[in-house]
């Protein structure tokens, strides 16, 4: 009766053993309509597609789509905290801050507003992936030139990762985006999650 007792908890601790080495922990996506794959089927989308590829490529991670569509850098800073209490990432990749710019909201507080959710991701150990965004010419060269340069000024200074723009080879291009001129197409995730895989495979 003791043996069996004593090779069930041997058993037990085998498979927690092998659980938590598993999964190292999550990778947590806080982003806006880009990476809530607006106007396609969510298995289509680029977050998507990089879980299944997380998967394909045996890395002991989970990945959480915390993404909303019209989020803004102060809405994903509302959320972050939450998301890290209930999640434990060890990574996040913050792709915010289009909405900022399409609205005209100011840019100092976009920056302010990134450099907290980067200091609280760092308070929870999580490391930061930021992924950088440009705008349309329409909203003028100054702004414009400063939006953009805000995500490498924030990667410089904090000494994290940046995807110096997400939707290289996809934005400003017909065929790859939506009706609406802004939202890429189905056709354009794959080379959403390549731009992203390209930064995020080194720090897994």
């Amino acid at each position: 009766m003791i043996r069996s007792f004593l090779i069930v908890i041997v058993l037990v601790s085998s498979q927690l053993l092998q659980a938590s080495t598993n999964n190292n922990g999550a990778i947590l996506i806080l982003g806006d309509s880009i990476s809530s794959a607006y106007g396609l089927a969510e298995k289509s989308g680029w977050v998507s597609l990089l879980d299944t590829k997380v998967t394909q490529e045996k890395k002991p991670y989970q990945v959480i789509n915390a993404s909303i569509s019209g989020d803004t850098t102060i809405n994903g800073l509302n959320r972050l905290q939450d998301l890290l209490e209930k999640y434990r990432p060890k990574i996040v990749v913050i792709e915010l801050g289009g909405n900022d710019g399409l609205r005209g909201l100011s840019i100092k507080m976009m920056e302010l507003n990134f450099q907290k959710m980067i200091e609280l991701c760092q308070q929870y150990n999580a490391r930061v992936l930021l992924a950088g965004m440009k705008i349309p010419p329409n909203y003028g060269k100054r702004y414009t030139q400063a939006f953009y340069q805000v995500y490498s000024d924030l990667a410089k200074n904090n000494n994290i990762q940046l995807i110096p723009f997400i939707l290289e080879d996809v934005g400003g291009v017909p065929e790859l985006m939506q009706a609406d001129g802004i939202h890429p197409n189905e056709q354009a995730q794959a080379i959403i999650l390549n731009t992203v895989w390209k930064k995020l495979q080194s720090m897994l």
